[in-house]
């Protein structure tokens, strides 16, 4: 439940949230509408701990207002909830950075190690293409991430470089720095694919698919996958389908014996 109320600023205790860059000028110009009027009420739990809403809250320090109107909701929320309500707010504002987008998404990922892209665009309204694109800096090499959190680059730019192959990746950015266009660079990713392929046609062809993967882990564990033909990436699928599985088996509190026999029934039907 929800409870529209009226707080003192120092009521408020703010955890991490998804923007870490704010203009002080704006915060002015924001903070001196709110002396006029609060047209939109900030987020928070029950305890004070803010879910949305910084910018006002910062914008209301500066000003020297003493009071904030307020959604109080004590809800239950996860780390997850908490994330997407935040990342939603802030994500079609032009003002949040490009790298704070990215953050952003990779971090609700790594909350939720199912998710795929396309789960994580669905939470957030968002089309596919998009979320991939803000997603494109975890392919790049550290140099380049860098140079996207410094506001150096975009994620347009970003985006073509990580099209790349990690070694080239370098050379791009240095290209971009020397006054290289997104379609210039964009020429060169073709130019290098290109390349690549036309190599490839010249030396035997690899074997890339096989039946079975073993991974043995460092906890003792040793995970194995089998199939007719199998690539890395079929291997890296299939556990994020058997993840998603013993997750709702677990919330169904079914034990582990139950779940592999639940898990050999749903597969012979299939193949029946």
């Amino acid at each position: 439940m929800a409870s529209l109320m009226t707080k003192p600023v120092a009521w408020f205790k703010v955890a991490s949230q998804v923007r870490q860059h704010f203009d002080d000028l704006e915060l002015q110009r924001l903070g001196e509408s709110l002396k006029t009027r609060q047209l939109q009420p900030v987020l928070a739990k029950s305890d004070g701990t803010l879910i949305a809403g910084e910018r006002r809250l910062r914008a209301a320090k500066l000003v020297g207002l003493t009071e904030l109107q307020v959604i109080v909701s004590d809800e239950p929320m996860s780390e997850t909830d908490l994330r997407i309500v935040q990342l939603a707010e802030n994500i079609h504002r032009a003002d949040l950075t490009d790298a704070e987008k990215w953050q952003a998404c990779e971090e609700l990922l790594q909350l939720n190690a199912g998710w795929t892209n396309k789960d994580l665009a669905a939470h957030l309204k968002l089309a596919e293409s998009t979320v991939t694109k803000y997603l494109s800096a975890t392919r790049c090499i550290p140099e380049v991430q860098q140079a996207l959190v410094s506001g150096e680059i975009g994620i347009t730019t970003t985006y073509e470089i990580s099209r790349a192959d990690v070694g080239q990746q370098a050379g791009l950015l240095a290209l971009k720095r020397s006054g290289a266009s997104r379609d210039g660079l964009a020429r060169q990713v073709r130019q290098a694919k290109a390349k690549d392929v036309s190599a490839s046609k010249t030396k035997p062809a690899a074997k890339s698919q096989i039946k079975r993967i073993v991974c043995p882990l460092a906890s003792g564990v040793s995970i194995s996958v089998s199939g007719t033909e199998l690539s890395l990436d079929g291997f890296i699928e299939s556990l994020a389908e058997a993840q998603k599985e013993a997750k709702k088996a677990r919330e169904q509190l079914l034990d582990a014996k139950t779940f592999a026999a639940v898990m050999k029934d749903k597969a012979r039907k299939v193949g029946a």
